[in-house]
């Protein structure tokens, strides 16, 4: 390879990484039905999306169990989990995703504070 053209590649890397820091997020929310728990989950992932991803995010949310075989083809073993598809690399949290600072992390947001 030319020294021009790793150049280039190098380039090309280093502005992917630099576009991924400010990514686009895609999250599937598997719930189990509307229970309390599950209501809670897609409140606080709701509220995280618009205050850290807004204009950045598309969100899924997958009943379970109106949709079992999303629980199998995505392997998810309890309910609510929370799946960071992208940006890589591809994330589970589960819970009611009511510790937002350590879903911020996880998800490599930064928060508002932060800068």
């Amino acid at each position: 390879m030319s020294d021009e053209k790793q150049h280039d590649t190098t380039k090309a890397f280093e502005l992917a990484i630099e576009e991924t820091g400010k990514g686009f997020y895609v999250l599937r929310l598997y719930v189990s039905g509307l229970t309390p728990n599950s209501q809670r989950a897609i409140e606080n992932v709701r509220k995280i999306c618009t205050e850290h991803l807004e204009g950045r995010y598309q969100l899924e949310v997958i009943d379970i169990y109106q949709q079992p075989i999303f629980a199998r083809e995505g392997q998810i073993v309890a309910a609510p989990t929370l799946v960071k598809e992208l940006p890589p690399p591809l994330r589970k949290f589960i819970g009611d995703m009511s510790k937002t600072e350590r879903i911020l992390l996880g998800l490599d947001i930064r928060t508002k504070k932060q800068g």
